[in-house]
């Protein structure tokens, strides 16, 4: 029988992310062939207050949360392979304002700049396209709703599609990949090594690209009930039930995780399918990476050694 984990991650440049129960730990093949890891101790917001552990809530809290230690993977992973260069006027200017503070002010600046042009791609410019199609006799509300759901969905599927055509991101796609098969190793109680990894398949339920999807099908779903306002309305009821569109959209992640039920497989396929966009087959160099993070997340770093 699988082992029940919650362990999940994510890819970085060269390496993989894993959170685990004692930490969050990122693995990074160096370009000497070594694996550097960073570890770091974490509780989740939403083990640290009732309030932020209610369903719903809770799923817009990890939601925020997974963006922040996503933004610092993946700095992690890029001092590795960063030239030397000079700090920009701006970097400059930020640490002379903040000092201590500065990279903390710097990390709020990039989350803010990510959110504000995901939501600006995925919700607001769908929603102006959807109102052209307004003139074209589509008036009903449920109607052009959906059509603004099949346009963010027809959005999300193109941006997938062209960036994985770059050859950085395939990389990326393919340490994805070995993330997914380690987790699956391991929930399947096998000895954690490459070999073992390479078998299982790299389509996992709990991926975070089930979790884009099912956001776009929840989002038509909830923006249904707003009707269709004035374009400015709109918008303003978009970005306000955003926290209430993560928070279904983790329920929903967070119990096909643990569900094998004909709904639950249903509602996974979609996300699953797309997941043969966003992973690649790695190769044993990469599943070692995996594996290593996995284990210092798992408070398992010993077996490294």
């Amino acid at each position: 029988m699988p082992k029940s984990t919650s362990v999940g991650g994510q890819a970085v440049i060269e390496g993989v992310m894993m959170r685990g129960t004692s930490g969050i730990a990122t693995a990074v093949r160096k370009s000497d062939g070594d694996i550097a890891v960073d570890r770091t101790d974490c509780i989740p917001y939403n083990k640290r207050n009732k309030f932020f552990a209610l369903p719903v809530i809770r799923g817009f809290i990890a939601l925020i949360e997974s963006l922040i230690v996503g933004i610092n993977t993946l700095n992690y992973s890029a001092t590795f392979f960063a030239e030397d260069e000079e700090p920009s006027k701006f970097d400059n200017w930020i640490k002379k304002i903040f000092k201590d503070k500065s990279d903390d002010v710097i990390l709020g600046i990039t989350l803010c700049i990510s959110l504000g042009v995901a939501i600006m791609i995925f919700f607001i410019f769908p929603t102006f396209l959807a109102n052209i199609f307004k003139k074209t006799g589509i008036n009903t509300s449920i109607g052009l709703n959906i059509l603004e759901g099949v346009i963010r969905v027809i959005i999300f599927l193109i941006y997938i599609y062209l960036i994985g055509r770059m050859p950085d991101i395939k990389r990326l796609f393919q340490y994805h990949g070995a993330e997914h098969k380690t987790i699956f190793c391991y929930e399947n109680k096998c000895d954690l090594t490459p070999e073992n990894a390479k078998k299982f398949g790299r389509l996992h339920p709990r991926c975070g690209t089930n979790f884009l999807f099912l956001v776009m099908i929840v989002s038509i779903i909830l923006f249904s009930l707003t009707g269709w306002h004035n374009i400015w309305q709109r918008i303003l009821y978009r970005i306000a039930l955003l926290p209430v569109v993560s928070g279904i959209t983790y329920e929903l992640i967070k119990w096909m995780g643990t569900s094998n039920n004909i709904v639950s497989k249903v509602l996974a396929y979609p996300g699953l399918m797309l997941q043969k966009l966003t992973t690649q087959e790695p190769d044993c160099e990469q599943l070692e990476v995996a594996i290593t993070a996995l284990k210092y997340a798992e408070g398992m770093e010993e077996d490294n050694k």
